[in-house]
């Protein structure tokens, strides 16, 4: 993240009031701006570089130019470590990387075997997506992974598979009812296993806790500045399972908010979809259609979802561990980050 490079100087955290949702949907939508995703290794040295300059002061102002730079720099770099996030586990890449897994979650007539191959397939790139993009200040170990993995495949599967079976035996219920019953049964799986799975796979960040630091105020970053340092250089506090919960559950409840949306409307617009004429005759792009409404729901519902909590999240020092009481920064206020 643009934080992480040197130079004492602070960047502005976003062109967007970020205290809003919808400046925050504006700025979330930048972070996963498939575009950021063409640029290579130059590009994002370039734009580092860019960056480094208004840091070091030889750049007095934020310009368009340095703005689409930061928009690179964020979406690429993780914020705790300053490492490239790898491409495919990337929000910038969300969509595309769930695209086919949710494609085939939503394939009528899977049957037991299909449903539990894609709902293995699904979790394994939660896993990934969750793991790539969390808190780093309390890193699982392999065995850790490995156990969270295992743990949410198997809920997973077992409300999928479950509810497979249940649907099917409602014979009270009229044909049509049936198939957009089934139709569903994918969201109430994918929902329900991608919350557990930000648990299972955070679990540690909520036992030991995350760092939090204090809220800088002005007169707090112009001394840094006279030291040469930057905000990437303050301590922090030290580590609060409370702020660890926050940030799990938040990032919990926004997964739910993103999958709902996908997981929902295609299915139903496909059942209605299918009822006319014109795909009566041409069942061959029933499929490309199914494609396409996921991508538009996807990339429509994305910002929308990731932008319910701030990133950067804020909060009194008196409301976490004892520890941290009378600590907090500008307004007695400390920050962490939640992760995505």
């Amino acid at each position: 993240m643009s934080a992480s490079l040197p130079g004492a100087r602070a960047l502005p955290d976003s062109q967007y009031d970020l205290s809003t949702y919808w400046g925050r949907v504006r700025h979330t939508a930048g972070l996963t701006d498939p575009r950021t995703l063409l640029v290579g290794n130059a590009g994002l040295e370039q734009a580092k570089q860019l960056l480094v300059s208004y840091k070091q002061g030889q750049m007095k102002s934020m310009t368009p130019e340095l703005w689409q730079a930061k928009k690179l720099v964020d979406s690429t770099l993780h914020p705790d470590t300053g490492e490239k996030v790898f491409l495919p586990f990337r929000m910038s890449c969300f969509v595309l990387s769930n695209l086919v897994v949710t494609a085939g979650m939503l394939t009528p007539g899977l049957g037991n075997r299909g449903t539990i191959a894609w709902q293995v397939a699904n979790q394994s790139l939660n896993v990934a997506i969750n793991y790539s993009n969390a808190n780093k200040s309390s890193p699982l170990s392999w065995s850790k992974i490995a156990q969270s993995y295992f743990l949410a495949v198997g809920a997973s599967c077992g409300v999928a598979v479950g509810l497979n079976s249940v649907v099917p035996r409602l014979k009270s219920l009229a044909p049509s009812t049936r198939l957009i019953l089934s139709r569903l049964v994918p969201f109430a799986a994918v929902a329900s296993a991608g919350a557990l799975n930000v648990f299972l796979m955070r679990g540690e960040e909520m036992r030991t806790g995350i760092d939090v630091y204090p809220v800088l105020s002005a007169a707090d970053k112009a001394k840094l500045v006279a030291e040469g340092k930057g905000e990437g250089d303050v301590e922090s506090l030290g580590k609060s399972k409370k702020a660890a919960t926050i940030a799990v559950a938040e990032t919990a409840v926004s997964r739910v908010l993103n999958s709902s949306p996908i997981m929902v409307i295609p299915p139903l617009v496909l059942v209605r979809l299918q009822a006319t004429q014109w795909l009566k005759r041409h069942p061959r792009y029933t499929t490309p259609i199914n494609l396409g409404l996921i991508l538009v729901t996807s990339y429509a519902v994305l910002p929308l979802a990731l932008a319910a909590f701030p990133q950067m999240q804020k909060i009194e020092a008196d409301k976490l561990e004892g520890e941290f009481k009378g600590r907090g920064g500008q307004e007695g206020l400390v920050v962490f980050n939640r992760g995505i």
